[in-house]
């Protein structure tokens, strides 16, 4: 197309702008522009700019331009991360539809679609489908999917920073990869608001041979202006633990909901949003009515009201996970709260980007510590977004488990030549190093399990027909179908009234510890178990004030590196009385006593703590890293003292130190630089008992994703312990057999990348070799030891006896 002809035809959109009373602003033109030319790329601007409209008018205006005989299928592929941001684009995408005047369907297909739905979908598709990876892929399962691509003209992937950190990101590749080999003139787009590897990620989405000459990075100018004020407390506790200062703030945060507008109260888990939905309507009981709950364990039904009730400005609060974190457009929400560390830079400007949702707006967010040493962090993430600076997305790479699932989804579906479908693998950044010896071995695991399982039917999975690999076994695929995507957790059972009103779904492991008549609290109401039904929980309201926490399996997430190193520049400040934030100054207290009672470093200094007390011996390590590294860090120290002599530790960690508890008396003389030597760190770590355990926990999630162990039928999902150790059984086998199976190394990669992050871990390592090691020897717990060994105590204590030996810890300590 000429430029003259493209620029007659983008005329269109800019009427409908116009219409609107809107001006595109230059990146929206430019991705017009290079869409239209036959370019792939990424589009990297603020939230609230109208990132969707920048992609989908150049979409409209091609099907305007299409000569082609062949005006219905399907035209476009919009990925969606979230379930919450399907619908939002369902709606952009409907209006710019209308404004153009085209006779076109958009229609959303996710896990909340009726299987009647779906099977519409297949047999006369909509011309744009908004989807998540999970469903493309069950796509691709289908007979003949080539053939419902074959008009595809157009991927999106929205918020493509969010996948691309996670195998989620690996099943876009594979597909893109896929749809590539169907329809080669494809274009792939990504959207991102906030991601510092912008090259890495376009390099990724569209993978590494891509056409330089046809691939670009489109990035706005503008800048998105983000508040950020800490909620303080009147009273600084000189030794914090973790989430008991944040309720205590609750009373601060009723005036920021009274006096806005709409508000989202952002927690971390989904107990968290549970508590506080209760605390709040407890505080102020006028809230009832007013106040709503949202997080991915609640029903579709639930899920929907609170966000159009949301977007309608019905309601004045919402008290949210991670399930609103992402392009969500809710106009009236013009304040965000985020209780408790966001524990990242990117995580904190996205939330706040929930707030002041339209064009050169503000975004307001309000921090609500959960603990004394958590205030630092406010000022942290005020400059770190003064400065522009985010975090980067670490990639997946080689994993396997999800290459083999994607090749049984191809195997279910038509079968594959592996030969081509080699060659598109390959030109993927995943797999950009895959070598055809690797090659082989998977597709011998499809076909007779490997050298290790070839024994057993059941891994016997694919055959070969005509150099076509296929699956054959009706069961095999059906439980294949059953069991694609690469989110995993522990399994779920539903909530409901004994009526049948669905409420949503609680872990089996929280079911398991319960009797009839327990009491807990879920969906934000106060419920009485009653019975297991059909795998059913059946449960009625209750008007008891004590009920349980459903406390949902998953690991914490890690403070940044990002994070890590301003709080620490911080710090640092705060030795050379350089105090230029407020959270610093009102931590003087807390400081000034941990410097009385021990010592505060400085970026030159190192600080180890030991004393002793009734449970041991204590040793205190204080990176300032994230709980990740500590916990590399801590098993990696731990298995080198005991390599000099005969000592046993318990390893404690939170995202600011770790501790090493033993019964003996531990030797000062081996904390020395040498003991944080980067030399022989991979071994060192995975001879670790420690290491070993956290593979072996790993690897029953690549189990699940590789198709290793099955989950169940719905309905009749095995237990989580049964899962548990046939994958133990599994990794037992590799371990002692087959050292070099792909699966079993990818675990060891992982535990090593992603749960001790080792490059992390080396740069701590580094540091810490050219800081002065100073060791103290206080006589009870320090400010900055307390909250470790708190956390280490609520893994042994309720709620009710944490609170009370916390107490006693800390009159010991003033006596």
């Amino acid at each position: 197309m000429s430029n003259e002809y493209i620029d007659t035809n983008i005329q269109a959109g800019l009427d409908w702008f116009s219409a609107n009373n809107w001006n595109p602003f230059q990146f929206q033109k430019k991705a017009w522009h290079k869409y239209l030319t036959g370019y792939s790329g990424l589009i990297n601007a603020p939230t609230g700019f109208g990132k969707t409209y920048s992609l989908i008018i150049p979409i409209l205006i091609e099907a305007l331009t299409d000569t082609s005989k062949s005006k219905k299928g399907l035209r476009a592929i919009w990925i969606a991360p979230i379930r919450a941001l399907t619908k939002e684009i369902q709606i952009s995408c409907q209006r710019a539809i209308e404004g153009l005047d085209l006779d076109w369907r958009v229609e959303v297909r996710s896990g909340d679609t009726s299987t009647a739905q779906r099977k519409k979908q297949l047999s006369d598709p909509p011309e744009i489908l908004i989807t998540t990876p999970e469903s493309l892929h069950i796509i691709i399962a289908s007979k003949g999917y080539a053939q419902y691509f074959k008009s595809l003209n157009a991927v999106v992937v929205d918020e493509w920073h969010e996948l691309m950190g996670s195998k989620r990101g690996v099943q876009m590749e594979l597909a893109i990869s896929r749809l590539r080999g169907i329809r080669q003139a494809l274009k792939v787009w990504g959207i991102s608001a906030t991601i510092e590897n912008i090259d890495q990620a376009s390099e990724i989405l569209l993978g590494p041979g891509f056409d330089k000459n046809k691939k670009v990075i489109i990035k706005s100018n503008i800048k998105k202006h983000i508040s950020v004020e800490t909620i303080l407390p009147d009273e600084i506790e000189k030794y914090p633990w973790t989430g008991h200062m944040g309720l205590k703030l609750l009373e601060r945060v009723i005036p920021i909901i009274n006096k806005s507008q709409s508000t989202i109260l952002f927690t971390n888990t989904r107990a968290q949003c549970e508590i506080w939905y209760h605390k709040l309507l407890e505080v102020d009981p006028t809230l009832a009515g007013n106040l709503a709950m949202h997080h991915g364990s609640l029903s579709k039904e639930i899920r929907e009201w609170v966000e159009d009730a949301l977007h309608e400005g019905r309601i004045k609060a919402v008290v949210s996970t991670s399930s609103l974190d992402l392009g969500v457009d809710f106009r009236p929400v013009d304040s965000i709260v985020q209780i408790g560390s966001p524990k990242g830079v990117s995580r904190f400007v996205q939330r706040a980007g929930r707030s002041g949702h339209r064009p050169l707006a503000v975004s307001k967010i309000y921090f609500v510590p959960t603990h004394s040493l958590e205030i630092i962090e406010g000022g942290a993430l005020r400059t770190a977004i003064a400065r522009g600076i985010q975090e980067p997305r670490i990639p997946f790479i080689r994993s396997y488990d999800v290459l083999i699932q994607y090749l049984m989804t191809l195997a279910v579906s038509d079968g594959f030549e592996e030969e081509m479908i080699f060659n598109e693998v390959k030109n993927t950044f995943c797999f950009a190093s895959i070598e055809r010896k690797e090659w082989e071995q998977i597709l011998d695991f499809l076909v007779t399990g490997g050298s290790s399982l070839s024994a057993y039917n059941e891994y016997q999975k694919v055959i070969v027909d005509n150099k076509i690999f296929r699956v054959v076994d009706r069961k095999i695929a059906r439980k294949h179908r059953m069991s694609i995507g690469t989110i995993v957790g522990s399994s779920s059972i539903n909530v409901a009234f004994v009526n049948g009103r669905r409420l949503g779904s609680i872990e089996e492991y929280f079911v398991s510890s319960m009797s009839p008549g327990d009491v807990f609290w879920f969906a934000g109401q106060t419920l009485e178990y009653i019975r297991i039904k059909d795998m059913t929980v059946q449960v009625r309201k209750s008007k008891k004030k004590k009920a349980r926490v459903h406390s949902w399996m998953g690991g914490r997430v890690p403070l940044s590196s990002t994070l890590s190193q301003l709080i620490r520049e911080k710090l640092n400040n705060y030795t050379h009385n350089i105090i230029e934030e407020v959270e610093l100054d009102v931590l003087t207290p807390l400081l000034d006593q941990q410097a009385e009672q021990s010592h505060l470093p400085n970026e030159h200094e190192f600080l180890i703590e030991y004393f002793s007390s009734k449970e041991g011996c204590h040793v205190l390590f204080y990176p300032f890293e994230g709980r990740y590294v500590h916990e590399g860090m801590g098993a990696l120290l731990a298995q080198r003292i005991s390599e000099r002599y005969n000592i046993t530790f318990t390893i404690a960690m939170n995202d600011y130190g770790f501790e090493l508890l033993s019964d003996q008396d531990v030797n000062l003389s081996v904390l020395t630089h040498e003991l944080f030597s980067t030399k022989n760190l991979v071994l060192d770590i995975q001879n670790s008992l420690n290491s070993i355990e956290m593979a072996r926990r790993k690897f029953r999630d690549i189990a699940k994703i590789s198709g290793l162990i099955f989950q169940g039928y719905p309905g009749k999902y095995k237990k989580e312990r049964h899962l548990q150790s046939s994958s133990s059984l599994i990794f037992d086998v590799f371990r002692s057999y087959d050292p070099d199976n792909l699966l079993y190394l990818q675990t060891y990669d992982e535990v090593m990348t992603f749960q001790f992050e080792e490059s992390r871990l080396r740069s701590s390592l580094n540091r810490i070799q050219n800081q002065k090691i100073i060791i103290t020897q206080p006589n009870n717990f320090t400010p900055f030891s307390f909250p470790i060994v708190v956390d280490r105590l609520r893994e042994k204590l309720s709620s009710e006896r944490l609170v009370d030996r916390v107490k006693k810890m800390i009159r010991e300590i003033k006596n």
